[in-house]
């Protein structure tokens, strides 16, 4: 297995971290096996024989913010929907399962657009998440948890940000296969089985581009705090 990188990811995440104040680091997201493997059970399958190492794969970017590890299809199989958008399955193998008719029952999705979710092309084997401070590889993706004041800036150092909405984890590969940074809202899906905060969201960078989007939101963060400044200044005349 070649462990290399071509950047120095941990300055990086901890320039991206300061400029940002994040609460969650940045978590590496690399479409190829590079570390040991998730080692928790899976428990016992549904009727239709569905199960995985976690609820849902977005449940391993609460993990990789702790830790460095691969993943392959079963550990991302208990959801669907998630294992398409990675490149593990197709739609047409999945669309029988129990928790597919449910949120088609439910209204939650329509048929008609399930097609256009956007997945990561040519078949995936596997996926290492892990802090992005600590990656053995240059990764494909950089994952961020965002709250609104966070985004703003970041929006404006890119001068405008490219905003999706369920499912949640089809950003990433929106940011791999298409190389635009992507934000998204959040699906009730993710949100139940992470635990995410009401008040945060998550954005999918391209690694490529990171080392620019670090400097430009260092450059927007600066340009922030001499506004605020300014603003709290000015509302001191109004006593």
């Amino acid at each position: 297995m070649n462990m290399r990188t071509t950047l120095d990811w941990r300055s990086l995440a901890a320039r991206l971290s300061d400029a940002l104040a994040l609460t969650t680091p940045p978590v590496a997201i690399t479409f190829r096996a590079a570390a040991p493997p998730f080692d928790a059970p899976a428990p016992e399958p549904t009727p239709d024989g569905r199960t995985g190492r976690v609820p849902a794969g977005c449940v391993f970017w609460v993990h990789g913010t702790e830790r460095t590890f691969a993943t392959v299809a079963a550990d991302h199989a208990n959801c669907s929907v998630g294992s398409v958008t990675h490149g593990f399955t197709t739609l047409e193998d999945v669309a029988a399962r129990s928790d597919v008719a449910t949120l088609l029952e439910t209204g939650w999705v329509r048929a008609e657009d399930v097609a256009g979710i956007p997945t990561v092309a040519g078949g995936t084997e596997a996926v290492t998440y892990g802090p992005l401070a600590d990656t053995p590889v240059d990764p494909d993706v950089v994952l961020l948890r965002l709250n609104p004041k966070q985004m703003m800036v970041l929006h404006d150092a890119l001068g405008g940000l490219r905003i999706e909405g369920k499912p949640q984890c089809h950003i990433v590969a929106v940011a791999k296969e298409e190389g635009v940074p992507a934000a998204s809202v959040g699906c009730a899906l993710s949100r139940a089985r992470t635990g995410m905060s009401a008040t945060e969201m998550t954005c999918a960078l391209p690694a490529s581009r990171f080392a620019d989007v670090v400097e430009a939101v260092e450059a927007a963060a600066a340009t922030d705090t001499a506004v605020a400044r300014y603003a709290a200044r000015d509302a001191l005349r109004f006593g």
